[in-house]
């Protein structure tokens, strides 16, 4: 069985902490962990959480994306080819395509988009059929009641283009190109204050806060969100999405405290803010946040496993109902986390049947998920003989090793 050209994170943590000549101990020292842990990761026994990369990538210089083995921002990457043609799109904002331009159908194209994404099984093979397309056409129109269309028509095309590009901003981020959903991530804001609407600005704020953490940089992402949090207070007390809003950015504003190291803050910024926000609003969608109480328990286990509370993040799991959650994207992301859990914990045959449960709940998302293809190919190298067979049934399923 041969591999496809493929680095794991492993092999690029090793790679440029020798080419920084940097030992083992000296990297492990710098990110508080211990060396035999540093000598797993590059063995590839060990998958590193996402807080440890962003402390990994500072210590040796380097960008996260390097070591996650993110595309260039040229390339498309081993697995997603719309990428390029996305960008392009973007960038020259598209091509008319003389036809009349119709708001209300797109507003329903770009709410079918969304549908998509977020409760399709093979939500990035549909989505990669229809985004391209949606993106002249919501580009066009922006161009087109932007400068010649009355006030009401002007604020529609801008709630398009807010939509659409919080969209794509989630969509370019799960294929691995940060570039493209930062870019995604901007143009949502400068689209969204042209709709004069506070709500969609605080929620363009929410999509920028998560793609600055995917990029490391979590002091900029919790201003952003701890900004938005001011700027909706005065209308707190209209309740529903405003309240719903606010919690979405405390749990942003959370996740970039524990990238920064604080767990503490982190929690607490759930439990005062957060929480209490769901329980007022239940579950719920605004601005496709997919905030409730089941998002907010999701992100309480994701702290204790980034804080390294692998135990209290299981206990945390066996609270949450994940069917309850209107996104797809959201119980898949439960299933690998707990995998996640478990590998803190060694326990290999509860991170293959999450792994599994990953699978059947977004199949397309192992493939596209560059730390849950780090643990699978983990897996390949540890697993005993009796789950051999499994593992690499599920590599081979998700292109991790050649069929």
């Amino acid at each position: 069985m041969s591999e496809p050209d493929e680095i794991g994170i492993g092999e690029r943590l090793q790679f440029y902490r020798k080419g920084r000549k940097k030992t083992q101990a000296v990297v492990a020292g710098l990110a508080g962990v211990s060396e035999d842990y540093i000598s797993k990761i590059e063995r590839g026994a060990k998958t590193p959480t996402i807080g440890l990369l962003h402390k990994l990538a500072r210590i040796l210089g380097v960008p996260v994306s390097v070591l996650l083995g993110e595309p260039q921002f040229e390339q498309d990457g081993p697995i997603h080819p719309v990428a390029s043609d996305l960008y392009r799109r973007m960038m020259s904002f598209g091509g008319s395509s003389g036809d009349v331009v119709d708001l209300a159908m797109l507003r329903e194209r770009v709410d079918a988009g969304w549908a998509i994404w977020q409760a399709s099984p093979r939500r990035y093979t549909e989505g990669a059929e229809v985004f391209p397309q949606l993106l002249t056409d919501v580009q066009m129109a922006a161009r087109s009641f932007g400068s010649f269309g009355e006030v009401e028509q002007r604020r529609e095309a801008a709630r398009l283009s807010s939509d659409l590009y919080f969209l794509l901003r989630t969509f370019a981020k799960r294929i691995g190109r940060t570039d493209l959903s930062l870019l995604a991530a901007d143009r949502a804001i400068t689209a969204a204050y042209q709709t004069d609407d506070p709500l969609r600005i605080a929620g363009a704020h929410w999509n920028l806060g998560h793609i600055l953490i995917a990029q490391g940089e979590a002091e900029a992402a919790e201003e952003t969100a701890m900004h938005a949090i001011e700027e909706l207070k005065p209308h707190i007390d209209k309740g529903g999405d405003w309240v719903a809003m606010s919690g979405a950015l405390w749990l942003v504003a959370s996740v970039a405290s524990v990238r920064q190291g604080d767990a503490w803050t982190a929690r607490d910024r759930l439990r005062a803010h957060a929480m209490p926000a769901a329980q007022a609003t239940g579950e719920g969608n605004v601005m496709w946040t997919v905030f409730g109480p089941t998002n907010v328990r999701l992100h309480a286990m994701s702290v204790e496993m980034e804080a390294g509370e692998s135990a209290e993040g299981l206990s945390i799991a066996d609270r949450i109902d994940v069917t309850s959650s209107p996104s797809l994207e959201r119980q898949t992301t439960f299933y690998l986390e707990l995998a996640r859990l478990h590998e803190q914990r060694r326990d290999d045959a509860a991170v293959l049947l999450h792994l599994m449960s990953a699978e059947a709940s977004g199949p397309e998302d192992l493939r596209y998920n560059l730390l849950a293809r780090d643990l699978v190919r983990g897996l390949l190298k540890r697993v005993r003989p009796s789950m051999a067979p499994q593992v690499r049934a599920l590599a081979k399923r998700i292109g991790v090793v050649a069929a």
